[in-house]
């Protein structure tokens, strides 16, 4: 569908004439700049459409903001909840629309390389882009680095330095120690790259049960791609006998709804096809557009429960995903941290060369649940196993679900028994701070790309 919105309340106000002033004589005053006016249609937009939009105050000055991202993050303040102390949007945004079709289409120009601390002063490798730089020159999940560009201060006190030189740096110098603790030194450069969301699909045998595993990195992308590696793994997991399905999206911010739908229909029961999926809320000028998705059986698997292996970054489209499944399957999550929380979503609305997002939807689940703000707990807090490629059955999450299916229990499977007593990361104040400064670069939204011709 069209990403253009066509919102009749506030178009037919008319940019100049939301700019116009009453003047009873005397010098008329100067028209709005191309800028100014990018400003007020970004309030007008967000007045109409923003779920919260009845909490921006009367005097609120969009031109006093240098650009509409500006603006959108300033009016997160007004997004007052029932039931929570503080303002719960994190997330309005606005971006350049070329830049925009970079990112929703997975395109992008970096090294393709991700990192987060395991423990204070120990930088792992979390994931590496196949295509990218880094995945052409070999570089793997679990790598530790211990040098940038001749520094070896890697620790978190240094997470800025960090950041510019993994993420905003056209070329760097890396030390990198492998698994078997020999060393290299690569210098990466920087190029414009395909993303592919599937890091992995594999199948394990567990007892005499198969289960199916499944590395999903973001909802964006090429989505045609993305829905036939879906229809590949999900038949190859059916011809296996699959029992059990283990999703891993620990570090998966969201992305797009439909996405999440195909998906959740692939992993849904037969007993969930034609039942309520989930519930799209807008604010209550826009109930009319008010929606239910049902769910529509894909592939032949007819799971009883799922794994999510999850984390601090698992957010939006990955938690509506959990979400939906609830009423229908066991879900079961497992990873280092609860999730992020973040039940909104939003879509693209044009302004001059501008994309504006500001949360307009909430979605619940059959059962009208929905309002994850503060994450999604967990059913076991297991180290996430950055000194482990992806796969590694000894990877502390994996493993952990792995044991989970052997025996029925989690049991003792941490990181005193697979990484080693020291490896405490996921429990470091510091460590967890520092993380999220260098989980800078991620993308947490869910976007729904269906939205159009909404009109009042």
């Amino acid at each position: 569908m069209s990403y253009k919105i066509l919102f009749a309340a506030v178009l037919g106000m008319g940019i100049l004439n939301s700019c116009k002033k009453e003047n009873s004589g005397g010098t008329p005053p100067a028209p709005p700049s191309a800028a100014d006016k990018v400003k007020d249609t970004t309030l007008l937009f967000s007045r109409d459409i923003y779920l919260w939009y009845s909490q921006i105050p009367a005097n609120f000055n969009a031109r006093s903001y240098s650009d509409p991202d500006k603006i959108m993050t300033a009016i997160r303040q007004y997004s007052v909840e029932p039931g929570f102390p503080a303002p719960v949007d994190r997330w309005s945004f606005a971006l350049k629309k070329a830049e925009w079709d970079d990112v929703s289409g997975g395109i992008t120009h970096d090294f393709g390389m991700s990192v987060f601390f395991y423990a204070e002063g120990d930088l792992r490798v979390k994931f590496v882009e196949e295509e990218s730089a880094a995945g052409l020159a070999g570089v793997r999940r679990g790598w530790r680095i211990t040098k940038i560009n001749g520094n070896t201060n890697i620790t978190t006190g240094n997470a800025e330095f960090i950041v510019q030189n993994v993420f905003n740096s056209p070329a760097t110098d890396f030390t990198f120690v492998k698994p078997d603790g020999s060393s290299v030194d690569m210098r990466l450069t920087g190029v414009t790259f395909q993303e592919n969301p599937i890091f992995l699909d594999t199948i394990y045998t567990v007892g005499a049960n198969k289960a199916g595993y499944l590395v999903f990195n973001s909802f964006l992308g090429d989505t045609s791609a993305i829905y036939n590696e879906f229809q590949r793994i999900f038949t190859e997991f059916a011809q296996a006998n699959v029992t059990d399905v283990i999703v891993d999206l620990r570090y998966n911010g969201g992305g797009y709804v439909t996405v999440q739908n195909r998906l959740a229909n692939y992993l849904a029961t037969n007993a969930a096809n034609g039942g309520v999926m989930m519930n799209q809320q807008y604010n209550d000028k826009y109930t009319m557009y008010n929606s239910t998705t049902k769910f529509q059986k894909l592939g032949t698997l007819n799971l009883s429960r799922v794994f999510f292996i999850v984390g601090s970054g698992t957010a939006s489209a990955s938690e509506l995903l959990i979400n939906n499944l609830k009423p229908y399957l066991d879900v079961k999550l497992v990873g280092a941290a609860k999730t992020y929380g973040k039940p909104v979503g939003y879509f693209p609305i044009p302004v001059g060369d501008w994309y504006i997002f500001p949360v307009s939807f909430r979605s619940t689940n059959k059962n009208g649940e929905g309002s994850y703000y503060t994450g999604m707990t967990l059913d076991r807090q297991v180290a996430d196993g950055l000194n482990k490629d992806w796969g590694d059955r000894n990877e502390a999450s994996l493993a952990s679900v792995l044991k989970f299916l052997e025996t029925g229990a989690f049991g003792l499977i941490t990181e005193e028994v697979i990484g080693g007593a020291s490896k405490q990361g996921y429990k470091q104040p510091e460590v967890i701070e520092g993380n999220k400064t260098l989980d800078v670069k991620s993308f947490k939204g869910m976007i729904d790309q269906s939205v159009s011709g909404l009109k009042r």
